[in-house]
């Protein structure tokens, strides 16, 4: 791993973390390239600035689920040539329901060169620390769908107050988020802003 990574798990005490493109899990509907052990990983920046998160997440009876951090671009490129495959249906309603597999680039989900690369990016949920449950966000995580936006509309008051309380939540701790994901939050000052890292999750 390069020097200046680390397992987050190793570094931010009280997370709970379940890497959804180690798994079965995802919009692919594989274990996804890169991706050799269910970890996040993301720079030491990252991880100082998810310990502030973390504990502000703590104060209003949050924790924080951690899905995604630094993604190698082997995985990347994996979307890539997933997205111009013949689509087989498996994953559609769960993940992309309103669109065509071929449009995920050009909506905004998945970039030739993604920011989880620099490993400063992370996607992430509230879970309520009294008992472990999810927090209601109004559609689950890598649902490729306007409801996912910050500020879409069809998503209740509750989940409307509960991805507010996310993203104060990481804008406190220096993230900024992305409008097209409630989950995505990428450090505002990130370490490696213009390098796209392409080691293994091991």
């Amino acid at each position: 791993m390069n020097n200046g990574f680390a397992y987050v798990d190793e570094f931010v005490s009280g997370i709970r973390w379940d890497a959804k493109y180690a798994t079965w899990d995802n919009f692919t509907g594989k274990p996804v390239d890169g991706y050799e052990a269910n970890r996040i990983v993301g720079t030491r920046a990252l991880c100082a600035a998810l310990k502030i998160a973390r504990k502000n997440a703590a104060s209003l009876g949050f924790g924080l689920l951690l899905w995604d951090g630094y993604r190698p671009q082997c995985a990347v490129d994996s979307f890539l040539r997933w997205s111009k495959q013949p689509e087989d249906g498996r994953m559609k309603r769960k993940h992309y329901p309103n669109i065509h597999r071929a449009e995920i680039v050009e909506k905004g989900y998945v970039a030739a060169k993604s920011g989880h690369s620099r490993g400063s990016t992370i996607d992430l949920t509230l879970y309520h620390l009294a008992d472990g449950s999810l927090v209601p966000m109004g559609g689950d995580f890598d649902l490729m769908d306007s409801v996912s936006h910050h500020g879409a509309k069809g998503v209740t008051e509750v989940e409307t107050r509960n991805r507010q309380f996310l993203c104060s939540i990481m804008e406190t701790g220096g993230f900024v988020p992305y409008d097209c994901e409630w989950w995505h939050y990428t450090l505002k000052h990130e370490p490696y802003p213009n390098t796209y890292f392409d080691f293994p999750i091991t």
